[in-house]
């Protein structure tokens, strides 16, 4: 029978993600088997999973931290943000329509049997389970019919421990005023709080934990230090991503324009991780930097409304002026589509149906379809024969005559797109970058040398978060603090 308890922060972004990562890498130093699970989680960073669905790319992480495969069960309800009011709902894996958050927010209770039922087949496969809250337990008009927070707490029966951040300021009163507008059976599901983010002398805030302890009666399980290699694992949130670029650095210059809709931007990471990468989120505002390198366009969680903003920027100009100068350009899933000369909605997948124009880099049209490609590959490099590997998750098909230009190949498939010169590319696989050979022969092309083994920065990391939770957090507490599930 598995142990399980919960993971809740007194806001988005107070690190919930990287320490539960933490906490499940030290018990499986420690001999555990362990597992990841978060019941709702609004992202457009996902992952495909071995059993042919898609989970936030956090839970995925979190699953190599145990060690294992990521699979569906482990993010049963996958919010993916379409418009500003609305997105594409996932249930296990698998896309089950398009709600308003109107809509959701009175209709998410009828979900809460598809989370308990995975978290039900977790409970069978290991020790202990960890599970992570979405945003925050003291969010009150979220409260009815709540399945990512106290909602799914109390209806597992998994107790939960609280935590604050200290960075962004006022982390009493985040943590005291959460207990403060919580109802006392929530309240009651709370065995303990932890401080994140504290940079230099923690015993500075000796009297601010106490205080925090008193005015509560909650027993703190730590208070954590800033972790100094947060920037080295995939970021779940793309508020993350202009603080990791290094615009004004030296190397090879790669531009990304920040678009609102920006989908699977993990495909970054290994490109960050590069010290002879000078990688630029340019956000609006912003021209394209003239010594750009390389621009590349990465995926969307709804093209066609993310093209329109790109032109609105101005971009659609930079871009060209771009290619004119000699320069490289790579589409990523929706930036590849972005880059032929149509895109078709005739369904009116992302919006009112119809045709729009594309930036026209690639003689390419794109249809969208309904049914969502999801598939895992692996293959090589057609120019140089390095291997790689990445997954696909998009809706549409793109042909055209610079598909005959194929620049990888998957066993008998070959796919992808390139312009007449071979400096515009395009293709729906993500996750390319993370392949070093690959990585290390376009860079190579372009200028610039690979230093970087990134798979193994990725396992060192998750490596000294483990060691960093083991001298900072009380993993004995929180285990003696956890509830038997089945």
């Amino acid at each position: 029978m598995a142990k399980a308890i919960m993971i809740q922060g007194t806001g988005s972004n107070v690190g919930k993600s990287m320490i539960v990562a933490g906490i499940l890498r030290a018990l499986r130093i420690r001999g555990l088997t362990v597992r990841p699970f978060k019941p709702q989680n609004m992202s457009n960073n996902a992952a495909v999973t071995s059993d042919g669905g898609e989970i936030g790319r956090a839970q995925a992480l979190q699953a190599r931290a145990c060690g294992i495969d990521p699979h569906t069960d482990m993010n049963p309800v996958l919010l993916k943000p379409q418009t500003a009011t609305g997105a594409q709902v996932i249930v296990q894996g698998i896309v089950a329509g398009h709600q308003e958050a109107r809509s959701f927010g009175k209709n998410k209770q009828s979900l809460m049997p598809f989370v308990l039922e995975s978290f039900a087949r977790l409970a069978t496969q290991c020790d202990v389970i960890v599970i992570e809250g979405a945003g925050s337990p003291a969010e009150t008009n979220l409260r009815a019919g709540d399945i990512a927070n106290m909602g799914f707490a109390r209806a597992a029966g998994v107790p939960v421990i609280l935590m604050g951040d200290i960075d962004r300021g006022g982390v009493i009163a985040q943590i005291v005023g959460t207990q403060a507008v919580l109802e006392a059976g929530d309240n009651a599901m709370i065995k303990g709080f932890c401080v994140n983010k504290f940079r230099g002398d923690r015993s500075l805030f000796d009297a601010g934990r106490d205080d925090i302890a008193t005015r509560t009666g909650w027993p703190s399980l730590g208070v954590l230090p800033w972790f100094e290699h947060a920037s080295r694992l995939p970021a779940e949130d793309v508020m993350d991503l202009p603080a990791r670029s290094r615009s004004g650095g030296r190397g090879l210059v790669i531009a990304v324009p920040q678009l609102p809709r920006i989908a699977n931007f993990d495909d970054l990471d290994p490109l960050m991780a590069e010290p002879s990468v000078d990688l630029r989120m340019i956000t609006n505002g912003n021209p394209i930097p003239a010594d750009a390198d390389l621009v590349l366009l990465v995926g969307s969680k709804s093209t066609i409304a993310d093209l329109a903003d790109l032109r609105t920027a101005g971009w659609d100009i930079d871009i060209a002026a771009h290619v004119r100068r000699g320069g490289h350009v790579m589409g990523l899933c929706g930036g590849y589509q972005m880059l032929g000369k149509t895109i078709s909605d005739p369904d009116g997948i992302e919006g009112p149906a119809g045709t729009v124009t594309g930036l026209g880099l690639l003689d390419v049209h794109t249809v969208l379809e309904p049914v969502k490609n999801l598939a895992l590959r692996d293959g090589h490099h057609i120019a140089s024969g390095a291997a790689l590997n990445g997954y696909e998750i998009h809706m549409g098909r793109t042909e055209g005559l610079d598909c005959t230009r194929p620049w990888l190949h998957f066993g008998l498939t070959r796919d992808g797109a390139s312009n007449g010169t071979g400096r515009v590319l395009g293709c729906y696989l993500h996750g390319l970058f993370t392949s070093d050979a690959f990585r290390n022969a376009y860079l190579g092309a372009l200028g610039t040398q690979s230093t970087v083994i990134f798979e193994d920065q990725v396992e060192d990391t998750l490596d000294a978060l483990a060691a960093h939770m083991e001298a900072y957090f009380d993993l004995d507490a929180m285990l003696v603090a956890a509830a038997k599930v089945s």
